[in-house]
């Protein structure tokens, strides 16, 4: 009987694993590209010439705001740049490191870019998981009035962000959130 319970569980264990990689692999082959506000606000991985083409006619994406930082001769940022110039969208960099504590002036100057970019703005990191889930919360937050749960979920293993204390590289998005909380509104949180 507890052979059986132990198999059943293990076997259980397996699926929820094996659903949880196909759902990580999905997200990224399709661009993890995603609704943060709607006709305001997506999200999405490194965009290259095509997706920038279709998200500029499917959505009308007017900005991309880049979170890697400016790359000048790296072959992915400079088709960013040309893509997005020949579809006249507005592009701005930011450099955020995933592994790296986020403060409040660097937050609010994030969110600021983000207020003042033409609308509909496309946010995108590497994956599209950290860096753009802590931008894409903060906006939520900070911006769109959005409650703590629903700016937390920007962050969360639906867009692929992983974090598990001491574990993952990419905690700090999660403990700068938490941080800067009483500065998003959230108190006693």
């Amino acid at each position: 009987m507890v052979r059986a319970l132990a198999r059943s569980a293990a076997t259980l264990a397996g699926a929820a694993l094996l659903a949880l990689l196909c759902h990580l692999v999905a997200i990224h082959a399709t661009g993890n590209f995603a609704v943060v506000v709607p006709g305001e606000v997506y999200r999405s991985a490194q965009v290259t010439p095509d997706s920038i083409a279709r998200y500029r006619r499917a959505f009308g994406i007017a900005s991309i705001l880049n979170l890697r930082g400016a790359h000048p001769g790296a072959d992915w940022y400079d088709a960013e740049l040309r893509a997005a110039a020949d579809e006249g969208i507005v592009h701005a960099d930011f450099a955020l490191s995933a592994s790296r504590r986020v403060g409040q002036s660097e937050a609010a100057e994030l969110v600021e870019l983000m207020e003042g970019l033409p609308k509909p703005l496309l946010i995108h990191c590497r994956h599209g998981s950290d860096r753009t889930g802590l931008a894409a919360a903060l906006y939520l937050a900070r911006v769109a009035g959005a409650d703590e749960d629903t700016a937390e979920g920007a962050l969360s293993i639906r867009y692929g962000h992983v974090a598990v204390p001491l574990l993952s590289a990419a905690w700090p998005m999660d403990q700068s959130f938490e941080a800067l909380e009483p500065w998003l509104g959230f108190e006693g949180s």
